[in-house]
């Protein structure tokens, strides 16, 4: 059975989208089955793999809705083991839908229960937001990875996720759910301010806090462009490194055994 990892903060622009496809690009190269779900309206996660989010393609909302299996709307990606289930602008007023169905919490968990055989790992892109369908990810979840960006506002709102989480737990709606990680990200190597913000990040999550951190990498940044997870766009970058890194790092804490990728020197670029 697979394990489900969200990947959340209500506070846009930290790199939770970019963390979520190249950890879940990585965890299929090292020889795991692996799920994206994209539950954003923004899609980027999608569009950030190459996929189209117009025309006739079935989605995430599809199946929210009824309106088809969620096996159906599993597409591959380049990276061979990778999957996404796609998001698209269809998904803007999912939440006002949300509320008149029956277990509203419970949509997702629901769904991924004829695939959970099928992945060892499903990965939610949630969005940036508290609201229903980061709910509905938090209920699914077995745990949450939070992508902080290295940046003074950095912890601004994060009472807030980690109340909804609480509550998550609280109200039963998934009691066994747990922070599996804090990722530092966009972090400036010659920047003070960064290493007074991963302190203050330390002291507030202690060891869930990841020990491995993403720089700032133009690379990382022009990928999503092409539709590609960094390892196709420049596997020898700073950001590639960091990436495969920090995915080694998650399965070591876990005691998860896996495939080893050669490392290649960074680029100077980005």
């Amino acid at each position: 059975m697979s394990k489900i990892i969200a990947f959340a903060n209500q506070k846009g622009g930290v790199g939770k989208t970019t963390t979520c496809i190249n950890m879940s690009a990585y965890m299929a190269l090292m020889g795991k089955k692996v799920l994206i779900v994209d539950i954003d309206a923004q899609g980027n996660a999608t569009s950030g793999l190459g996929l189209d989010k117009v025309g006739d393609v079935k989605s995430i909302y599809d199946v929210i809705a009824g309106n088809c299996d969620i096996v159906e709307a599993i597409r591959k990606t380049e990276i061979d083991g990778l999957d996404i289930l796609p998001s698209n602008i269809d998904l803007a007023g999912v939440e006002v839908e949300l509320v008149y169905m029956k277990e509203r919490e419970n949509v997702l968990k629901k769904a991924f229960s004829k695939i959970r055989n099928s992945y060892d790992y499903i990965c939610i892109d949630c969005p940036p937001s508290l609201g229903l369908m980061t709910v509905n990810a938090l209920s699914a979840a077995d745990g949450v990875i939070i992508p902080i960006q290295c940046e003074f506002f950095a912890l601004e709102g994060l009472s807030q996720l980690m109340n909804t989480i609480r509550l998550v737990k609280k109200t039963m709606l998934n009691p066994a759910l747990n922070i599996e990680g804090v990722v530092l990200t966009m972090r400036d190597s010659r920047s003070n301010l960064g290493r007074q913000v991963a302190e203050e990040i330390g002291k507030f999550f202690g060891s869930s806090v990841f020990n491995t951190t993403i720089p700032r990498n133009v690379r990382l940044a022009e990928a999503p462009s092409y539709g590609q997870p960094i390892y196709l766009y420049d596997k020898s970058c700073s950001g590639s490194l960091a990436y495969l890194r920090l995915t080694e790092e998650y399965f070591d804490k876990n005691k998860v055994a896996y495939k080893k990728i050669v490392r290649k020197n960074a680029t100077k670029r980005g």
